[in-house]
């Protein structure tokens, strides 16, 4: 084909591919010259964080009691650089369009941000997902020891991403902690919302096809199993017929709860505690106490 030809007819795709009425609602514009998030870095930070929170279990490095401080310190000082950097980012792609941005503001910013998650908020972090692994092992009688769990299990690594994304979301950070999110939910089926509420002790077993709504709110001691769905039974809408963000719409399932497969429950109802939810059942209505619901909708009182 004749190079002027060709030549032409790009110029013809790549002037109809930049038309004002094509990319105007998907054209990412940065004015302040701050990259994007990096997928590839965030990636990173997770497993980091992974290598942190379960020392000795991620990366190619052997680990002993003597080098553990320098491990964990190496570790973490790369975790806090990287973050730092990808949450700027992130406050630049929440904020692009302001005309008043002021960059050693968003720098400041972004690294109180990450100054709060590391001293403030780790540990606790540790401590929810250790109770997490507990709770997991005791519920399976297939699995053999804290390792294989931290190791194998999909539930494990969705709530190592989820409990980290959680707090930076209740610290204001955009985009993040979604991402962070969505990169479990790709390698394990497990859809959890960066927003959920979720108490420790929390099991998911075999984990494919969960889903967990951005307002849920999970007690202690819950057990969930594969398919189950925690969602919105509808979307409040404005007067322009938009859905209404951040309503209260998933629902709240108190302590010892355990809820079986492929179990769908929506709205902002309430599951009450040591209730018992069987397979392929529809609930939309509150549950008391004490309640067992099985699959023929009928109910069972355990008291």
């Amino acid at each position: 084909m004749n190079n002027k030809k060709t030549n032409l007819k790009i110029t013809s795709i790549v002037n109809n591919l930049c038309s004002d009425k094509d990319y105007f609602e998907i054209f990412n514009e940065n004015p302040h010259g701050i990259p994007n998030p990096s997928i590839n870095n965030i990636k990173e930070i997770a497993e980091l964080f992974k290598r942190i929170i379960f020392p000795g279990y991620f990366g190619d490095s052997s680990l002993v009691k003597d080098t553990m401080n320098y491990y964990v310190g190496v570790n973490l000082d790369k975790f806090t650089m990287l973050l730092s950097e990808e949450i700027k980012r992130g406050f630049c792609f929440e904020c692009k369009k302001d005309k008043s941005y002021d960059s050693k503001k968003c720098n400041l910013k972004s690294e109180k941000t990450v100054e709060t998650l590391i001293h403030d908020r780790i540990p606790a972090i540790r401590k929810m997902l250790i109770s997490d692994v507990i709770a997991t092992y005791n519920g399976d009688p297939a699995s053999k020891s804290f390792g294989e769990i931290i190791f194998c299990y999909p539930g494990i690594k969705a709530l190592i991403n989820y409990r980290l994304a959680n707090e930076l979301y209740k610290l204001d950070v955009p985009i993040i902690p979604r991402i962070i999110t969505e990169m479990a939910h790709s390698d394990t089926g497990i859809d959890i919302h960066p927003g959920a509420n979720i108490d420790e002790s929390f099991a998911i077993d075999h984990g494919t096809g969960v889903v967990i709504g951005e307002t849920c709110i999970i007690g202690k001691n819950v057990k969930i199993y594969q398919g189950v769905t925690l969602g919105a039974k509808n979307f409040p809408m404005d007067s322009d017929g938009n859905p209404i963000k951040g309503v209260p719409r998933h629902p709240m399932v108190e302590d010892n709860v355990i809820i079986y497969a492929q179990a769908t429950i929506l709205g902002r109802i309430t599951i009450g505690k040591n209730s018992v939810i069987g397979g392929n059942v529809w609930i939309t209505e509150d549950v008391p106490e004490n309640s067992k619901i099985l699959q023929n909708l009928h109910r069972e009182n355990n008291e």
